[in-house]
């Protein structure tokens, strides 16, 4: 199903596109990671992660440019979804996807963005459709509402209705030959009779994280599971809140008066000092911190106020997505995607989406205290996780943005507790020139 592309001559960009990748995480090892093999992962991460900023530098939506980044690595035998999807312990191969999408654009003020037709869709269980994701992007748009597009207001589909939906959606289909790789036997073999890899393939999802130039943001995930898993067994990858999140919200703003006026200039000040406290606590350098700082309203968890110099009419729009991979039944037990998103929403402390992913996915965080004595023998509470958080100022009456202002910037963050996460992303160097980069552990291999 076609998606209806945003009209350039009709509205100005807002955002330089950003995008990261990433391929799997895990228990990888550079004892285990031969030359050979990591270059072939950094070539074919680098080519795909060029292809979809291709796309999204040519006016693409943020949806298309991740979707297209994930059927790329689908049909890529090194990363554990599609081709290159891992075994059950019966010997069959069960995929999964899915999709989320926001925007910071509202509906009215962007008519032509799918946004929010449908926030998320997940599928699962999939044997023969080439890619996944795809079943997951029709899901998403088809909405069965007042039309006869074959679609459904459901979020999650599973299979063999959805493959019986997907061939009436026009999908790709294969034979189980086409899926069957001798290296994922190999692995799935040795891990029946209980011995350990000798070389660090990709595990776990593989997903892109998006924002395009007209500020819509999303997030594609796509995998085989975890090796040997049980037939059925569905993990965090299609369902929402605990391997992928989008949302989008606003905070109003509120002027900032330098004197002791009557927006008390005492307390802002004292406001503002326990937020720089809360960061510089946390290790963060002063890149992390930046005004305008968001205030709560009040506590709990409410919509918050911004501290800003805009005229009262004006209201600051939010947006994050954020993608996981590594032990899925870990990330589900702690919902770990939406986690990380409330955290950034209705923190009374303000934490930027990095320090939230860190609090979630880094070495300590949520996902490793949730193994408990299990952590480090049986591979839970193993993961990482990329994302990426954007904001524009808008009209508060009109929802449109408000003009004037420069290009947008969204940020890019990840953060992992394992041995590895495999990712690519661009980033801009200080001269405002974009660099590529791609990397498997904390420092380079």
């Amino acid at each position: 199903m076609a998606e209806p592309k945003p009209n350039s001559q009709q509205r100005k960009p807002l955002f330089k596109p950003t995008l990261i990748i990433h391929g799997g995480a895990g228990a990888l090892k550079r004892s285990t990671l031969p030359p050979s093999l990591y270059n072939q992962y950094q070539t074919s991460l680098l080519t795909y992660l060029r292809s979809t900023h291709s796309l999204l530098k040519s006016g693409s939506t943020a949806l298309d440019a991740a979707v297209h980044a994930v059927t790329l690595l689908e049909d890529d035998e090194l990363f554990n979804c599609g081709r290159g999807s891992v075994f059950t312990t019966a010997g069959t191969i069960e995929m999964e996807a899915s999709l989320m999408v926001t925007s910071l654009v509202s509906d009215d003020s962007s008519p032509d963005y799918p946004g929010s037709i449908k926030r998320g869709a997940g599928v699962m269980g999939l044997k023969n459709v080439r890619h996944p994701i795809l079943a997951a992007k029709e899901s998403l748009l088809r909405t069965g509402n007042g039309s006869q597009d074959g679609g459904s207001m459901h979020s999650q589909l599973v299979a063999p209705y959805v493959e019986e939906k997907a061939r009436e959606w026009g999908l790709e289909f294969m034979d189980d030959e086409w899926f069957w790789t001798q290296r994922r036997w190999d692995e799935h073999l040795r891990g029946l009779q209980g011995e350990p890899e000798p070389v660090s393939f990709s595990q776990g999802t593989v997903g892109c994280v998006c924002l395009d130039m007209w500020g819509g943001v999303a997030v594609a995930t796509s995998t085989g599971g975890l090796t040997n898993k049980w037939p059925g067994r569905i993990g965090d990858t299609p369902t929402l809140g605990g391997g992928f999140w989008a949302e989008e919200w606003e905070v109003q703003c509120d002027t900032v008066d330098d004197g002791e006026g009557a927006d008390g200039g005492g307390l802002l000040d004292g406001m503002l000092g326990d937020c720089l406290s809360f960061f510089n606590s946390r290790g963060r350098s002063g890149d992390y911190v930046s005004l305008p700082m968001e205030v709560p309203l009040e506590r709990g968890l409410k919509e918050k106020m911004v501290m800003c110099s805009s005229p009262e009419n004006r209201v600051k729009r939010r947006a994050v997505a954020v993608s996981g991979t590594g032990n899925g039944d870990s990330f589900l037990r702690v919902a770990a995607a939406r986690t990380a998103c409330a955290m950034v929403r209705f923190s009374e402390r303000m934490p930027t989406l990095a320090d939230a992913v860190t609090a979630v996915a880094g070495p300590g965080g949520e996902l490793q205290r949730s193994a408990g004595r299990r952590w480090g023998l049986t591979g839970e509470g193993g993961g990482g996780i990329i994302g990426i958080e954007a904001e524009v100022e808008v009209d508060e009456d009109t929802g449109v943005p408000v003009s004037g202002m420069e290009l947008g910037r969204g940020k890019v963050v990840f953060d992992f507790n394992c041995g590895g996460m495999w990712r690519a992303w661009v980033e801009e160097d200080g001269d405002g020139n974009d660099m590529e980069n791609v990397m498997v552990f904390r420092e380079p291999y």
